[in-house]
Formats: C-alpha cells, structure tokens, sequence
C-alpha cells in the first residue's frame, strides 16, 4: 500500500484495525437520505449512525445528496463513499475511517434516484445540513420566501421540472410519498436555526401550499400524520479542511483520501423525542433524546454560535484568522464569558449551566490543535445572527438591560460589511445590499440604521440609543482595537 493508492473499500483490509470504519459499508443499506454532503455532516451524523449500526447490529446506511457540489459526489464515490474523519486533540491527532455512507447523489443531475428514495418505504429518515440560507425563509414572516428567484422557478418546475432547492425537492419527495401511501418519516433539519424542525416543517408545507399540485390539500392532510420534524441541536466545530490536512491524513492511512474532514473532539447531538417512524438507536453513541430541546437549543445558539459569531468579526476587525488566534488575545476569553454572562438571562430553564458551558467553550476555543477560520465562521453573516444575536438583544433590550456586549459584537459585523469584494471578505447574501447602507459613509448611525433594516429589524433600527451606542464602537474599530 503506497500513499498513491485511493482509499476505498479494497485498501480497508491492509488497515490497522484503529483506522477501520466501526462498521462493515457492505452490511449497511439506504436507510437515512441526507441532504448537504458538506464536512460537518461527515464529522457528526454520519458518525452518531456509523456506531448505532455497529453497536445495533441494524444495518442503517446513508444516502447523501450534494444540492451543488457534483465534484464532491464524484470524489466520494471514486472512494467507495468512504472518508477519513481526524480529531484534533491536544494531546495528538486521531484519525480513522468512516463508512456509514454507502451512497452520493447528485440533487440535480440524479433527480429521479433522489425522488425515488425518498418515496421509498426503507427510507424513515430524511436529514439536512444546508446552512440556514438553504431554507430561503422570509425575513418578514420566518415562512418560505415564495417571490426568492430559486423557490420562484422551483414553483414553477414543480410539475415536472428540475429543481434546485433543498426545500422544493424534499416537499416533491414527500408528495410522491404521501400519494404512493409510502410508510411515515421523520425528517430532520441539523441546522443552527431557533427552533429548526418548525422552521423545516413550516417551509415545506409553505412550498406544497404554493405549489399547482391539484391535490396539494391532500398532501398536506397526509404530511399532518404520516410526516414529523423533530428539532435537533448539533455541535461539533468542524474547521474546513486544508491541504496540511490531507497530507495528515496520507500520513495516518498510507493511502490518498480527497474527502478528509477533521473536527474537535467534542460532539454533542440534542433531539426533540417526537419521532414518527423508525430511526437509527443514536442514544448508543450518546445523543440526547429529550422532550423539548429548546433549552438546548437557544444555550448552544446564543452562546456557542454567538460568541463564535462575535469572535469572528471581531478577530477581522483585529486583523486575526482564526478563533485560536482570538482565544490568545487579551480580549478574548473575556469576550467569550462577557457575551454568556450578558445573554443567559435570555435562556430557559431546563438546559446547560450557562457559567459551565461557558468554561467548557474556553477550553474547546482554546483547543491549540484547531485553526478554525473566522472567514467561515464570519460568511453568510446576515443570515446567521439574526438567529444568534438579535432575539437575545431585544429581550435584553425590553427588560431595560444593559447590552453592551452584543452592541460591540453587532459594530464588528457593522464594520465587516463595508468589506464585500475584498478577497478575504467573508461571502455574504446580501454583500452588496449592505455595503450600500455605507454609502454616505460619514453618518454612522444611519448606516446602522440602515444594515438592522436589511436584516429585517427595523425594531431595533429605531433603538436610537442602540444605533448610537453600535455607532460610538466603530472608530476603536477601524483602528483594529477591541474594546470589551
């Protein structure tokens, strides 16, 4: 075996025993679809399934659908659909392979394989990772944006068409499996999203309700017995993967692997117990089924996810790369605890400590062995903390509290977004709507203004003492100093 073979299937016998999948790929079938072939997928899902199926003995497989990438489908199965997942640990890294997939598909190009699995009777769950623009939600109603160009053509393709988002192609699935009489499903958003499921549920009935199915009604009625969303949180800080990270990989298995994710070593899956249908025993590798993951939820959203967020563009505005790097600067551990400590108030009872789970992000941001980059905590921005900051702030904010963390959070982002076009700018939706708001660039406050109205908070655009205050935070800012 030489570092010019491909992994796959044939190279597995030659493994050590520590690198080999934790399941035999042949024993698995199509039982899960999942939508996103991205890493984080393949460093917390595909994981939790790999070892239900081994330590089960069922054979759950997974299926999954690349919405765009058509490169990383033809890359996954030149390997056999096998990939290498590395920990990156303190104390050394820990490589091995996994095989819980045993099948890629490309969402357009393999439309009819897609639709067929998901009518297919094996097929009892359906899982998504597709960020949170993946779901084309109204800023105004939190519904599916109908007038968004994508679900706009997709409408209109419904009938017969190609479709391109997520959203379209799973209600179609679902159609076809209400009218075929298929078994229940569960299906499952894994996005950091408030409360996901509903947020997953609602779309997708939103796009059956839009859509010129003459038995759109029936679908929907069907869906209301034979279809669950149960909300998920997952956590896992899976970094994107670099080309020292492949290398790493050749050098753990002695073999090439094109598709080498790596993550921390903490993995945490929270699921809401309303399950319809049959799923993978996830609890055998130590997921959470609870009644209501809420608690769950809004204390890794608003403190993990924010202060990922905050750290982010802070770090930018201070010249850094990567949340190692912001953990070693004066400003950020106290960032991190000052940011918890302002919005755990916000959070309910029934979850995480939030003073613990404070200590336990310090030490995982601290993790010397990860080099997460703030440019992919940082893109998409608009979308993410209108989920992760702002709620917090106006329950702050109503209570007559204090802010004064979320507000200089809320000026880095304000100073990212006069950035778009630079080559280290993170990518945003809505780059070039907020770099406008800049234009006049000498009154502060109404661009601020003018960005919280882009996002859809016009509540808080007319805060005047919040619009000062994000204001009076820029010039430290521009300056490259963080103020906590």
């Amino acid at each position: 075996m030489s570092a010019d073979d491909l992994l796959g299937r044939a190279v597995l016998p030659r493994l050590a025993p520590a690198l080999r999948p934790a399941v035999d790929p042949a024993e698995l079938r199509t039982r899960i679809v999942h939508f996103g072939l991205g890493a984080f997928h393949r460093a917390h899902q595909a994981v939790y399934t790999e070892h239900a199926a081994a330590r089960s003995g069922e054979p759950w497989g997974i299926t999954a659908v690349a919405p765009r990438s058509a490169g990383t489908v033809r890359a996954l199965r030149n390997q056999d659909c096998l990939y290498s997942l590395t920990e990156r640990r303190p104390d050394g890294h820990r490589t091995r392979v996994v095989g819980s997939i045993v099948g890629a598909l490309a969402m357009g190009p393999d439309a009819g394989a897609v639709d067929a699995l998901l009518a297919d009777p094996e097929v009892t769950v359906v899982t998504l990772t597709v960020t949170e623009k993946g779901y084309h939600r109204s800023s105004a109603t939190r519904g599916l944006d109908t007038t968004a160009a994508p679900v706009a053509a997709d409408l209109t393709a419904a009938t017969g068409g190609q479709l391109t988002t997520v959203v379209g192609r799973v209600a179609a699935g679902l159609a076809a499996r209400m009218r075929a009489g298929a078994p229940p499903v569960n299906v499952l958003s894994c996005d950091n999203m408030a409360d996901n499921g509903a947020a997953l549920a609602r779309t997708v009935r939103d796009f059956v309700r839009a859509s010129a199915w003459p038995d759109r009604t029936e679908i929907l009625d069907r869906m209301a017995e034979a279809v669950a969303f149960p909300a998920t949180v997952v956590d896992r800080i899976v970094p994107a993967t670099g080309e020292a990270d492949r290398a790493a990989a050749v050098t753990a298995l002695g073999v090439r692997d094109a598709l080498a994710v790596t993550g921390e070593p903490y993995r945490q899956w929270v699921l809401e117990d309303s399950f319809i249908a049959p799923r993978p025993p996830w609890e055998l590798d130590g997921a959470l089924f609870v009644p209501h993951v809420a608690p769950y939820q809004l204390t890794k959203l608003r403190l993990l996810n924010g202060s990922h967020s905050a750290l982010a563009h802070l770090g930018a505005a201070a010249g850094l790369t990567t949340i190692a790097a912001t953990m070693a600067a004066d400003w950020g551990e106290p960032l991190v605890r000052a940011l918890c400590a302002e919005v755990a108030p916000t959070l309910p009872a029934g979850g995480p400590d939030p003073a613990a789970y404070a200590d336990d992000l310090v030490v995982r941001f601290r993790n010397p062995a990860m080099h997460h980059l703030l440019r992919q905590i940082g893109s998409d921005a608009s979308l993410k903390i209108t989920e992760r900051w702002l709620p917090a702030l106006r329950e702050l904010r109503a209570r007559g509290a204090s802010t004064p963390v979320l507000e200089l959070a809320l000026a880095a982002w304000a100073h990212s977004t006069r950035r778009t076009g630079a080559p280290d700018a993170p990518a945003d939706p809505a780059a070039e709507t907020l770099a406008a708001c800049w234009r006049p660039a000498d009154r502060p406050v109404e661009t601020v203004r003018a960005l919280l109205r882009v996002l859809g908070a016009t509540d808080l655009a007319d805060d005047d003492a919040l619009t000062a205050a994000v204001a009076d935070r820029l010039p430290a800012l521009d300056a490259g100093r963080v103020e906590i």
